[in-house]
């Protein structure tokens, strides 16, 4: 018997602000619920914490930059286009006898979702309920006013409700995708005033000094080096609520499900494309950096008859959930993906470590190009910035990353090492920028100015 597929990704959410992970007092039940019936990968990574070209690589099981994503194709920036005939794993699915279907978010194409193999797409426009409330705060966020079961939110669960119901027994795959927490968060009552007392984030008042000049340009980018502290609290307010808002929505499938004798044959996934800065350092959105905030990822799965724990090896969850979803279904797997299967974690017949280092990408846009790699084992973490101070930082002692050990003189083995891997992992995973000789001269022997 195929098992049903409910797979659940949100847009720009942060791994510590779920209740479960403990890293802020954030509330959410029924993500938490997840966690506890399944297993949590407590180190998963986002390939490229850009909308796009994060969600082109869940689509297809291939790093962006393989598929000529560098960056959001909306933004103004000439983009390659991402076609039908790129790889689709819910196209296999659908061959296989699944029914398909695909609500809110796509940002993956100006083609629709029917294009890359689901019988149906629900768009968030066709979620958008008249909204009449005097928006005031911009980015920063406001109280919508729309009731709850009119939210964007919850009208994608209730969709999907309905789409289980026109399959009518069939095994289906339905992908619900929430707009939210992506800024600006505004979220309806009750949850617009759930949170009151919220505390700054642990980061909020890090001075970026021997950091990348970047960062302190991205503060002024935004205009928040004078932005008072309370305004910065009233976007972590809205932020919170946004979240406790999508998991109420998350438990309205959940609980649709259990009612209806499917939780146990369904495999729910739940995950995110990247995370978000949200005031923290002054900083919002999540570009030009590779802080935990942005590149750390929750990833659920919540797999039938399968013993709770949590996986801390370092996965990149976008390439590694279609080669997982297609052992799942008990399908084959088509030459060119570039994940592992999760399914021996979550069996149990996982060997300890299977990847050294956890890979993510990211080449600028928004305010210019501006090129990074990172890697990180989960416990160290080095990030080269080609045309900018590069970093290191030891999460086990320092989770918030504010001390940058780039240039500690007995740090200096370990970081020519660390470059070294990196040049490895970037000509295995053939990245761009290994194919000039003059950046890999700068990476593999650490040429930096200090």
């Amino acid at each position: 018997m195929k098992p049903n597929i409910l797979f659940i990704c949100s847009d720009q959410q942060r791994r510590d602000c779920l209740g479960y992970t403990d890293g802020y007092p954030v509330k959410t039940p029924n993500i938490d619920s997840l966690a506890y019936d399944g297993v949590d990968f407590s180190n998963a990574y986002t390939p490229n914490p850009i909308c796009v070209p994060a969600r082109r690589s869940l689509v297809c099981g291939r790093r962006p930059e393989h598929v000529g994503t560098l960056w959001n194709y909306d933004q103004g920036i000439p983009s390659i286009p991402f076609s039908p005939g790129n790889y689709s794993w819910s196209r296999d699915l659908r061959a296989a006898g699944y029914k398909c279907g695909y609500i809110g978010a796509w940002h993956v194409s100006d083609l629709p979702a029917t294009e890359f193999g689901y019988d149906d797409y629900i768009p968030v426009s066709a979620l958008s309920t008249p909204d009449t409330t005097k928006y005031e705060n911009g980015w920063f966020g406001d109280k919508c006013d729309l009731p709850l079961k009119q939210s964007e939110t919850h009208r994608a669960a209730y969709e999907a409700i309905e789409l289980i119901k026109k399959y009518d027994g069939r095994p289906f795959q339905i992908r619900v995708n929430f707009s939210a927490p992506h800024l600006p968060c505004r979220p309806s009552e009750p949850f617009a005033s759930m949170y009151s007392d919220v505390p700054l984030w642990r980061a909020f008042n890090d001075d970026l000094q021997n950091k990348p000049f970047m960062q302190r340009q991205m503060v002024q980018n935004w205009n928040n080096a004078e932005t008072n502290e309370e305004k910065f609290r009233h976007m972590i307010r809205m932020y919170y609520g946004i979240i406790s808002q999508t998991d109420d929505a998350v438990g309205i499938m959940i609980n649709y499900l259990k009612q209806n004798g499917l939780y146990d044959d369904t495999v729910i996934i739940y995950t995110s494309d990247h995370g978000d800065m949200c005031g923290e350092r002054r900083m919002m959105d999540k570009h030009y950096i590779m802080y935990d905030s942005v590149v750390r990822v929750p990833l659920i799965i919540k797999y039938p008859r399968t013993k709770p724990k949590t996986v801390a090896d370092p996965v990149v969850h976008a390439l590694d959930l279609v080669p997982t979803l297609l052992d799942i279904c008990g399908l084959p797997k088509p030459d060119g993906l570039e994940g592992i299967s999760l399914m021996p974690y979550v069996t149990g017949d996982a060997p300890e470590k299977v990847r050294k280092y956890a890979l993510v990408t990211y080449n600028g846009q928004q305010f210019g190009l501006y090129t990074q790699r990172m890697i990180t084992d989960g416990r160290v973490k080095y990030v080269w910035n080609c045309s900018d101070k590069d970093e290191l930082y030891f999460l086990d002692e320092d989770k918030d990353e504010l001390i940058n050990r780039i240039d500690d003189e007995g740090c200096a083995e370990l970081i020519s090492d660390l470059r070294r891997d990196m040049a490895k992992e970037l000509k295995d995973a053939d990245d761009y920028t290994m194919r000039s000789p003059w950046l890999y001269d700068t990476l593999y022997n650490g040429r930096k100015a200090k």
